[in-house]
């Protein structure tokens, strides 16, 4: 007899938190040597995933072309992956680090150390090599991770869970560590199971990202859109310019940290004309507005509904302004606090610009495609968080983890501390 789904997926969301104990408590050393072996076995799965992944790319219907790239693992993509987890192992230990150490009296030491959320649920759409970035983060930081990867994925997911749960099991780990959940049922059912999921980390599009907001009262870290700005200043380097925007649009249109919109400062359109040649060669699509169309007509209109759109492929919008400060207020207005950049050589402007923009990821000469835990160099990322709490910008190790304080005393007792001649406290850094 079948047990009803709520049960089942609490059966699965208890074996979650009991791996996460002795994910917590495990040697470094094995979490390491899980991460290692899940490597290998990857690559020694080489054929099997991509017959998998190719099975669902030929079956995936309805995708936009952006989704199809996204979900789309060939040998190159698989390699990389690889590469990953190993970076994962290289790291550093993220567990017991001590944060403070202090002294409050004569033999008895307060320290606090970091330690990990628990339980992560994550939901992410279309892309597999997530999946893998999300469990090799988890496992090294001892959370145990339940994972709702994209139906149009789930040949490859199946499989690439299966490579963790080998390296778990190769370590002697608890392979319940990592699951995947079978459907959006199973993920509603989790998100009403606060008392065994610590942090939900929805990857995807805004209508999910808000969906779960809407239904959970877990802890909820992500991004909802990635709408991200370049504004060329006066002073900006025309080669470097042309550089920047066509990397940040053109080198993967479909990621998140790609460029939706560029900002022209009306003393740039020699720059401006520039990269919109190089973009044009290269297939992008602009849409300008109407003082962007009179320097070149051969723009597409943009409409207001450009400045809040995330394309996710080769269409750029660009608005010429009259100051850096117009420029600012634009992206306040229309931007999803993901990544913001400046191209400019007045170091004047690029301060103002790294300090007055309030985003996740703010800079100055380089591509917006630069906001990613790997290239961070975090080894992978579980997701980009553009909230203030917790985590912000690529969530990789630090925002998997909590803290906790331990004390050692020898018979101490708080009445020693209170009333009339009460012993004082030496509160002493150590």
């Amino acid at each position: 007899m079948n047990q009803p789904r709520d049960q089942r997926i609490r059966a699965r969301a208890v074996q979650a938190r009991a791996a996460s104990r002795q994910l917590a408590s495990s040697a470094a050393e094995a979490r390491d040597q899980a991460l290692r072996a899940a490597a290998a076995i990857l690559l020694e799965r080489s054929e099997a995933v991509i017959q998998a992944n190719a099975e669902d790319c030929a079956q995936a219907e309805g995708l936009s072309p952006a989704a199809r790239a996204r979900l789309k693992v060939d040998s190159a993509k698989l390699a990389e992956m690889a590469r990953g987890l190993e970076a994962v192992a290289s790291l550093p230990d993220p567990l017991g680090r001590v944060r403070l150490r202090r002294l409050l009296d004569d033999g008895l030491e307060l320290t606090q150390v970091t330690c990990p959320l628990g339980v992560l649920a994550v939901i992410f759409e279309s892309r597999p090599d997530a999946l893998l970035q999300i469990g090799s983060l988890a496992i090294k930081s001892g959370n145990a991770a339940l994972l709702k990867g994209g139906r149009e994925a789930l040949n490859t997911n199946q499989l690439l869970a299966e490579v963790l749960h080998q390296g778990l099991a190769a370590a002697g780990l608890p392979e319940a560590a990592v699951q995947l959940l079978d459907g959006r049922e199973d993920v509603d059912a989790l998100l009403a199971m606060d008392d065994l999921v610590d942090l939900v980390i929805p990857r995807g599009s805004t209508a999910l990202v808000r969906h779960i907001q809407a239904h959970t009262r877990i802890p909820v870290l992500g991004h909802a859109e990635g709408i991200c700005h370049i504004y060329l200043d006066p002073s900006a380097d025309a080669a470097k310019a042309v550089r920047i925007v066509r990397d940040a649009k053109v080198q993967y249109p479909s990621a998140c940290n790609a460029v939706e919109t560029l900002l022209v400062h009306r003393d740039a359109r020699t720059v401006l004309g520039l990269v919109a040649e190089d973009l044009r060669a290269h297939g992008v699509e602009l849409r300008g507005c109407p003082r962007a169309r009179a320097a070149l007509p051969w723009m597409a209109a943009a409409t207001e509904a450009d400045w809040d759109t995330e394309y996710g492929e080769p269409i750029l919008a660009v608005r010429i302004v009259d100051s850096l400060d117009e420029a600012v207020a634009h992206i306040h207005a229309h931007g999803s606090g993901h990544t913001e950049a400046i191209v400019a050589e007045d170091p004047q402007a690029a301060a103002r610009f790294l300090a007055e923009v309030d985003a996740s990821g703010v800079y100055h000469n380089a591509s917006t495609r630069f906001a990613d835990g790997y290239r961070y160099g975090f080894g992978a990322e579980v997701g980009i968080s553009t909230g203030r709490l917790h985590a912000r910008g690529p969530v990789g190790l630090d925002g998997l983890l909590s803290t906790k304080y331990l004390l050692r005393g020898d018979g101490h007792r708080v009445s020693d501390y209170a009333g009339d001649g009460a012993r004082p406290f030496l509160h002493r850094d150590l």
